[in-house]
């Protein structure tokens, strides 16, 4: 491939991710009230959560269980060989309190395609990882404690009596063309308060 494709490639990547870091209005996140911003992602992480609790029981069993349940209601992927990921979200302790706000962020590279948006929820599942993710600078996930991805095949036959990792994650909901999903390289950070 030329020079000359790549950098329009990378160009025509950084589009779509600028593209996709607006809200739905098509007004620029920043520019939201911040309170308003809050409200607004507190009700749409609830709405995500109450969605999975729906189609998967087995998540409803963790988050039972979890020192914390991180959801991510909305997380946009795109890419044109360069790609990336964001989205924001809310920490919970098991009985809906906010414990915190966060980002998820990712950049990726090789043959991609596509735009997409999903929601990801990460059940936290002991104190050690819920301190982890308060106590690091940015959790980039893979370093640290344990995560697994539950798939709707897992999810079916997965308890709290199976359970044996740190982090369990679902993505669910996923609109858009885009191959490939998953949490490797992707990095958490606390948003300020």
């Amino acid at each position: 491939m030329s020079s000359k494709s790549v950098r329009l490639a990378a160009l025509l990547s950084t589009l779509l991710i600028a593209a996709c870091s607006t809200s739905l209005t098509g007004t620029p996140i920043s520019t939201v009230s911040e309170a308003s911003s809050r409200a607004q992602l507190d009700q749409a992480a609830r709405e995500a959560l109450h969605t999975l609790y729906e189609t998967t029981p087995g998540a409803r069993a963790l988050g039972a269980k979890s020192a914390g349940i991180l959801v991510f209601p909305q997380v946009l992927k795109a890419g044109l060989l360069v790609g990336g990921s964001s989205g924001n979200g809310v920490l919970f302790s098991a009985q809906g309190k906010v414990l915190g706000y966060y980002n998820s962020s990712a950049v990726s590279w090789g043959l991609q395609a596509g735009a997409q948006n999903f929601s990801e929820t990460m059940f936290m599942m002991t104190h050690e990882s819920m301190q982890y993710l308060n106590s690091s600078d940015g959790w980039s996930v893979g370093m640290g404690p344990s995560v697994v991805i539950a798939d709707s095949g897992m999810a079916k036959d997965l308890s709290t009596t199976t359970e044996r990792s740190d982090v369990y994650a679902f993505i669910f909901g996923q609109s858009g063309l885009m191959a490939g999903l998953g949490v490797q390289g992707q990095k958490i950070t606390r948003l300020s308060e």
